[in-house]
């Protein structure tokens, strides 16, 4: 074939080539996602209840009185779906027939990483579980550290706050507080193993000799150095010196301890750490749980497993579910491919999502926080608590404690 021959090939395959309508392929579509009652509660409302699609783009419908919300002109793409909505005591009261405490409960359920395309027909079935709202819930996280002021890393102003979202006073004497196991990216002990616990690396109590009230709307700050951090050559960190308890380390020098500031107490920890191992960059899940069970002797005699498969090595807790009051999975974000759900630590009842921040590298001087949802007449701010944490933690550098 000659040059010129070349030429008009050429032309000619660019000129069909582009009369191909390569859209064909991302050809929108319509989903419908079906709600289904909780266990245990088979006459919920289904009708009127928000869906929501998150992808690289997010779409919300309502679902009808058969619980279908139907989404046209979706992208085809790989979602996570959720949905939850509030019951009243008394509706709970009314629909069971049980007397319950004067408190709400929250219906929720979620879809993990999953494919909407053109051969997507029939509707998906979202299974949804019901649970009590709680008074104590994890209001904020700061597990991302920060940098100092020579550009280092630094991670030991890492704290965690308990809110109390009630309108009467808690004790939190006693209260436990368990870190997830956080190996990454793998999990040393996957969900699909587990039946009625998940898996804790270090679980702390705060002291039960005398009670700890917290006010309505008030928090409790747990920290692994109680010092103003600002003074310590890292002028982007917080300043801890309003702490309620402190994990003291008695391993690690690098953290300072403020003798003024009460023990945390550790009663279990998969390596010598004595701090609280909060986990740069994540993962790091958390949980609070309460139990009259005797966790510091016959949890750590029990409960106490190798991670799965193997017969030696580093042992984990295993936490029963029943006890849990609440949970928050934090999980990694991967740079250009972001969070992976399949490395969620928590049962879908326990947390339908994940919180996290946008850190690549982390120390970016970020933490997760609960949304305020309301503010009550008299100044008391209600945090968001729908079982879902994408939906109820945001992202902050908002680093003050005590300040939503």
């Amino acid at each position: 074939m000659t040059t010129r021959n070349n030429i008009l090939f050429y032309l000619l395959a660019l000129l069909l080539s582009s009369c191909i309508d390569f859209n064909e392929a991302t050809q929108a579509i319509s989903v419908d996602i079906q709600v289904t009652c909780p266990d245990g509660y088979q006459k919920a409302n289904l009708q009127g209840r928000n869906i929501t699609l998150s992808g690289t783009h997010t779409f919300t419908a309502k679902t009808d009185a058969q619980g279908i919300a139907h989404f046209e002109n979706i992208i085809p793409d790989v979602y996570n779906a959720s949905a939850s909505w509030k019951v009243s005591a008394d509706e709970y009261a009314e629909t069971t027939g049980k007397p319950v405490e004067n408190k709400g409960y929250t219906i929720s359920g979620s879809l993990t990483a999953q494919t909407f395309d053109a051969s997507t027909t029939a509707p998906i079935a979202m299974t949804t579980t019901i649970s009590q709202d709680q008074s104590m819930l994890i209001g904020k996280v700061y597990y991302q550290g920060c940098k100092d002021d020579n550009n280092k890393n630094y991670i030991y102003a890492n704290y965690l706050e308990l809110y109390n979202n009630s309108e009467e006073a808690y004790d939190v004497a006693g209260l436990y507080i368990a870190l997830l196991e956080s190996t990454s990216p793998d999990s040393e002990y996957p969900l699909q193993y587990l039946t009625d616990s998940i898996v804790a690396k270090q679980v702390f109590r705060i002291p039960a000799d005398k009670p700890f009230l917290v006010a309505p709307g008030g928090s409790v700050l747990l920290v692994n150095s109680a010092v103003d951090h600002t003074t310590k050559g890292a002028s982007a960190a917080p300043n801890l010196l309003s702490a309620d308890f402190e994990a003291k380390d008695k391993n690690n020098s690098r953290y300072e301890n403020n003798p003024a500031v009460p023990e945390l107490i550790q009663l279990f920890s998969f390596t010598n750490n004595t701090f609280m191992n909060l986990m740069n960059g994540g993962p790091c899940g958390i949980i609070i749980f309460e139990t009259n069970e005797n966790v510091a002797v016959d949890w750590v005699n029990n409960n106490l497993t190798y991670r799965y498969g193997y017969e030696a090595g580093r042992q984990y807790m295993k936490i029963p579910t029943r006890f849990i009051i609440d949970a928050v999975d934090i999980l990694k974000y991967n740079g250009e491919t972001g969070v992976d759900p399949n490395t969620k630590r928590l049962f879908d009842y326990l947390d339908a999502g994940y919180a996290f921040t946008e850190a690549k590298t982390g120390y970016d001087g970020r933490l997760v926080r609960r949304k305020v949802t309301s503010i009550t007449t008299d100044g008391r701010k209600i945090l968001q608590d729908t079982n879902n944490s994408a939906n109820d933690f945001e992202s902050t550098d908002q680093l003050t404690p005590s300040v939503y």
